[in-house]
């Protein structure tokens, strides 16, 4: 059985290399060199040619243009299958995912727990309002569990699920489990979004949410994940035994790894606006309204705030229980005329907040 895997994953690498978009694509790269980094006594008998041709291979690769092509058959993800079945700790060294590694997936952020495993994972799961399902199903990890994580929202919660899915083509089964959010109905939401889709002013039809707008995701993306994915209701169902047998049962239906029909776009990162890269400040603005020196006072469980001219003259002192009232109260008065201050005044009070509570010494940071 080895044998022939390795012989299926040589013809199927073979086939690929011999095509010009396989040599530029990140999927048949991620596979030759994986090869070409395997020791020849860990694959067994019959892979001398294999480790023979994946050096030449490597030599036939060029440079990188796509994480993935699209292909509808892709020759390094069947090869990777079949060398896995020949060796699974090949899968601890690669896994095709077809759409960026994983340090790129999840493609946006959240409060996701990702099971990383080998063996092929095609199941997401959604625990609504209950974040701590979510938590012990990820502590579980039970097999064919890829992602999983709480979405309280109909519209953003939605979203981010329809975005992380799509941007992983491994994943073909979303199940929806746990409590429902009161108004929100962000379960009912994606299960009438699976079903029916969005209108033309991008409301999720037939959602009972109270406002299942999608503005961050596109036409293109709802279609993807509606062809994508088969979603389970589980809805209400807390029991984290019942969930893994359902995870364990769809996960076994579910076709392997890019062998699907859909096969979407190359790389398949969803669309979205474009992530900033937050630098430190050149220079530091002066506040004309004046500077602050904050001093907390555990012995009162409180805070006192002492509130300079440029030219150090005591305007006023503001004393408070916590960092919200006294920087709410700041910004009320007019006390702080730069957003950047404002943001370092509420930084600063939390931690001489966080300073009273945990019994530790405040120092104010002098920027």
């Amino acid at each position: 059985m080895a044998t022939r895997s390795l012989k299926g994953a040589h013809r199927e690498i073979a086939k690929g290399i011999a095509l010009d978009k396989c040599t530029k694509c990140g999927c048949m790269r991620d596979v030759v060199e994986a090869l070409c980094s395997t020791k020849l006594g860990d694959m067994g008998k019959g892979s001398s040619d294999l480790i023979h041709d994946a050096r030449r291979w490597r030599r036939m690769l060029k440079r990188k243009e796509y994480e993935c092509a699209g292909c509808r058959h892709c020759f390094a993800a069947e090869a990777t299958n079949l060398l896995y079945q020949a060796m699974p700790q090949f899968g601890s060294k690669h896994s095709c995912e077809c759409g960026g590694s994983a340090a790129e997936w999840p493609a946006v952020p959240g409060e996701y727990h990702v099971v990383q495993r080998a063996e092929f994972s095609p199941v997401a799961v959604s625990t609504l309002s209950s974040a701590a399902l979510a938590d012990d199903l990820a502590s579980k990890a039970p097999s064919g569990l890829r992602i999983v994580g709480k979405t309280e929202t109909e519209n953003i919660g939605v979203e981010k699920v329809v975005k992380n899915i799509i941007s992983n083509p491994e994943i073909c089964v979303l199940i929806v489990v746990g409590q429902e959010s009161k108004g929100h109905r962000s379960g009912a939401t994606l299960l009438s979004l699976a079903r029916t889709g969005v209108d033309m002013r991008m409301r999720v039809i037939d959602s009972p949410g109270r406002r299942p707008i999608l503005k961050n995701v596109t036409v293109d993306e709802v279609d993807a994940f509606k062809r994508q994915v088969n979603v389970i209701d589980m809805i209400g169902e807390m029991s984290t035994r019942s969930i893994a047998k359902a995870i364990a049962n769809e996960a076994s239906k579910a076709s392997a790894a890019c062998s699907r029909d859909e096969c979407f776009k190359a790389n398949r990162l969803p669309a979205g606006p474009p992530i900033v890269e937050a630098r430190e400040p050149k220079e530091v603005k002066l506040d004309k309204a004046g500077y602050f020196v904050i001093i907390p006072r555990p012995e009162e469980g409180a805070i006192l705030v002492e509130h300079y001219s440029n030219d150090n003259r005591l305007l006023r002192t503001i004393k408070g229980k916590g960092a919200k009232d006294i920087y709410k109260t700041v910004i009320s008065k007019g006390w702080v005329a730069e957003l950047a201050h404002a943001a370092y005044m509420g930084r600063e009070l939390t931690l001489a907040e966080l300073s009273i509570r945990q019994g530790s010494k405040y120092i104010q940071d002098k920027a």
